[in-house]
């Protein structure tokens, strides 16, 4: 029996008060969502439970009005739009849920409209810049310290293979194949997907396979591909910081989080021919019409260089 059952059965449906709760629950066990989502869900949710407690509602009387009275509180007072629309995705989610599972008769959010985010375009390094970031990663791994031929496999591989940073420290040593050139990557929704990365990468990665990782390793270190300075798993926030401060190095002005570096392969990736589908499939993108951002970003720099160059533009 599935959490949804099993909640909506027998009357055991929560208080109006934990359904919250059982809905963030109900993301984590049945739509393997990943922490970083339950997390904003609930937060959205939370919102929305303070403002009906202001105004004397409850959830299990929601309705359309109290759902765009809580959106224009939050516009009045300077939320983004995109953060809106993605109040807008969580409490439509919810409602859903609700009526799946019988907490609710009917859903309020079903008119609801969304706010268009607008489109903001990807920061995207151009290819010279790539690779001055990839030759300064490995200058800096030139002096054979530990941490920096791990930090020059790091760049490598998220520049190679457009991976995302949740999935590189996710890496344990055998998603690596080296003789295939192919990490094996868990994304999101638990989704498993093979990855092609170039041989840059792998002399980065093997230089950090022989000297890097043996060095970084404790007897207690876990199968992890990125160890940090106390041989644990490498996490997110420590792959930001390196990425910021390679980025730094290059003297430009740029200020580029890791995730740029996927939207630099992908984008890098279309200019060089690749077929939207093939893209769509290596960045694990569910929709083809996220990857189509980055049709978007060729595009720009394509006009840009005609208005340079044609005489007539």
């Amino acid at each position: 029996m599935s959490t949804d059952e099993a909640d909506g059965a027998g009357g055991a449906s929560g208080a109006p008060a934990e359904w919250p709760a059982l809905f963030c629950r109900h993301l984590e066990l049945e739509r393997g969502s990943s922490p970083a989502t339950t997390r904003a869900y609930a937060a959205d949710l939370a919102s929305l439970q303070a403002h009906l407690d202001r105004s004397g509602a409850g959830l299990d009387e929601l309705s359309l009005a109290d759902l765009r009275e809580w959106l224009g509180a939050l516009a009045a007072d300077g939320a983004a739009r995109s953060s809106l629309a993605r109040r807008t995705s969580a409490v439509r989610s919810f409602t859903a849920w609700a009526v799946r599972t019988g907490r609710m008769a009917v859903d309020p959010a079903l008119r609801l409209r969304s706010p268009s985010p607008g489109r903001t375009l990807p920061v995207v390094l151009r290819s010279d810049q790539a690779d001055r970031l990839m030759d300064l990663a490995a200058t800096r791994a030139d002096d054979d310290d530990p941490g920096h031929l791990r930090d020059r496999a790091a760049a490598e591989l998220l520049y190679a293979s457009g991976i995302r940073v949740a999935e590189l420290v996710g890496l344990d040593v055998d998603d690596v194949d080296r003789a295939r050139r192919t990490l094996r990557v868990l994304g999101k929704g638990g989704k498993e997907r093979v990855v092609p990365y170039g041989q840059p990468a792998d002399r980065a990665v093997g230089d950090y396979l022989a000297r890097g990782r043996p060095r970084l390793a404790t007897p207690g270190s876990p199968p992890a591909l990125l160890l940090g300075a106390r041989g644990g798993r490498w996490d997110q926030r420590q792959v930001r910081a390196v990425v910021h401060g390679l980025v730094r190095g290059l003297e430009e002005g740029i200020d580029a989080a890791p995730h740029a570096l996927r939207h630099t392969a992908a984008t890098h990736l279309l200019d060089g021919g690749a077929d939207l589908r093939s893209v769509q499939e290596m960045l694990g993108h569910a929709s083809l019409a996220t990857t189509q951002v980055y049709t978007h970003v060729s595009i720009d720099r394509l006009r840009r260089s005609y208005e340079q160059a044609h005489p007539r533009a």
